[in-house]
């Protein structure tokens, strides 16, 4: 049975910091491109930040550039989301998303909130 399970949402102050997790199970996780997404209330989900298997090729959105990092750990089967000086504006429910090919697979969604 494929799993995304994202934790670490929470409510934070403006400028403070968050570390997303996505731990995977039921696929070979090392093969795939890791992305989080994040879709804020109205808003259509976007891509924020996405990750090649090997870890080589990295990209972000320019709205988290310099703030995000998105990593992984293909022993422990995670994938992870830094999250420092957070802005109100980043508030918005976070999703992880593992891509092979025709192979898609969601996370339920973590929310994080940063008040101001």
């Amino acid at each position: 049975q494929v799993q995304l399970v994202e934790s670490g949402g929470d409510l934070v102050e403006s400028g403070g910091s968050l570390r997303l997790s996505c731990a995977a199970s039921g696929f070979s996780f090392s093969f795939y491109a890791m992305n989080w997404y994040r879709q804020a209330p109205g808003k259509e989900r976007e891509l924020v930040a996405s990750m090649n298997p090997g870890g080589t090729i990295i990209n972000y959105a320019d709205s988290v550039k310099g703030r995000f990092t998105i990593s992984r750990d293909n022993v422990k089967k995670t994938a992870y989301l830094q999250m420092n000086n957070l802005e109100p504006e980043d508030t918005a429910v976070y999703y992880c998303h593992a891509r092979l090919l025709q192979n898609k697979y969601w996370g339920q969604g973590t929310q994080v909130t940063v008040s101001s």
